[in-house]
């Protein structure tokens, strides 16, 4: 079957250890579930993966991918839940697994014409969500919806400034907090972004070190070092940084004064739970919120993704499509 995967790691070079191309069939644990992908969505996880982190050599060649919808061996047509993981060891919570991983570290992922999976991470998809929608939502979307309903327990009228626009997470805080009823503000660098960000639902977009009208009660950080001081100081007292990702880098300065002073929270989050993909899921139905998508191409043309997104060129997911 095709496949794209890791065959080597390049910190530098990233691409250079990217291979697609003809592999084995996927074999199948008792318990686990081979679907059919129809579609997979790109992540910034999967080229990580090539520059060696959360992925090691030993585990090569790996195929890549968290992001997959499909249809299961009985016809069902499903969405593919990224995370394994064993929720009683995490009190309930299959992300506070310490043994957790994510499809493409430990196992084979969705970048791939089949993929084995534990059944209980299939759930339905909707037919009022495409194949290529569906795919983008176990990841990024995941991510948005736990970062803003969980973490950050935000709720109708708040505000909430999402730093960055433009990829998958940020995208997927925009259209989900404008959808729930919250004021989005938003920050760019980059005016055409700033301007699609608008497009999508944002109130507001200021520049990344604008001194904002108001403190806000959320901020959503993807970006780091770059952002930071920035974060936490367009808080209110008491409001929350939610965490889940740094870009730009992971070891800012803290700016501890204003943490305590300010009784400011910083708090991580990381993918969801299977239960919060199907909240979303329904949440993406009932309120008739779709995925923002980049590009479509066949799983054949792989590399171009890749590229696409590792010259910062997208706006929302790049999908790849089988059959």
């Amino acid at each position: 079957m095709l496949a794209a995967r890791a065959v080597r790691i390049d910190p530098e070079d990233p691409l250079a250890g990217l291979e697609v191309g003809e592999v084995p069939e996927p074999e199948r644990p008792e318990g686990w579930a081979v679907v059919d992908i129809r579609a997979a969505a790109l992540n910034h996880h999967d080229l990580w993966s090539l520059k060696g982190v959360g992925l090691r050599p030993d585990r090569l060649p790996m195929i890549l991918g968290c992001d997959a919808a499909g249809v299961d061996e009985d016809g069902n047509e499903v969405i593919v839940h990224a995370v394994i993981g064993d929720p009683d060891a995490g009190d309930g919570d299959e992300t506070l697994d310490p043994g957790r991983t994510l499809l493409s570290e430990l196992h084979p992922g969705t970048l791939a014409e089949r993929i084995a999976v534990p059944r209980r991470n299939l759930i339905p998809k909707p037919a009022t969500l495409s194949f290529e929608e569906a795919a983008c939502l176990p990841t990024s979307w995941l991510t948005a919806y736990r970062m803003l309903f969980t973490r950050a327990s935000l709720r109708p009228g708040d505000t909430v400034l999402i730093q960055g626009a433009g990829g998958g997470v940020s995208t997927a805080l925009i259209v989900l907090a404008r959808a729930a009823g919250l004021r989005v503000w938003v920050t760019s660098r980059d005016p055409e972004r700033g301007a699609r960000a608008l497009g999508l639902g944002a109130h507001e977009v200021f520049t990344s070190d604008a001194r904002l009208p108001e403190r806000v009660d959320a901020v959503m950080e993807t970006v780091g070092r770059a952002t930071w001081k920035h974060s936490v100081r367009s808080l209110r007292p008491g409001g929350v940084v939610v965490v889940s990702g740094a870009t730009t880098g992971d070891d800012p300065p803290a700016d501890l004064t204003q943490v305590f002073f300010m009784q400011r929270s910083v708090v991580g989050s990381t993918m969801g739970t299977r239960g919060e993909l199907e909240r979303l899921v329904r949440f993406c139905a009932a309120a008739e919120v779709r995925p923002v998508i980049d590009s479509v191409r066949p799983l054949a043309e792989a590399r171009s993704g890749f590229e696409r997104m590792l010259g910062g060129e997208g706006f929302g997911k790049i999908i790849f499509t089988v059959g």
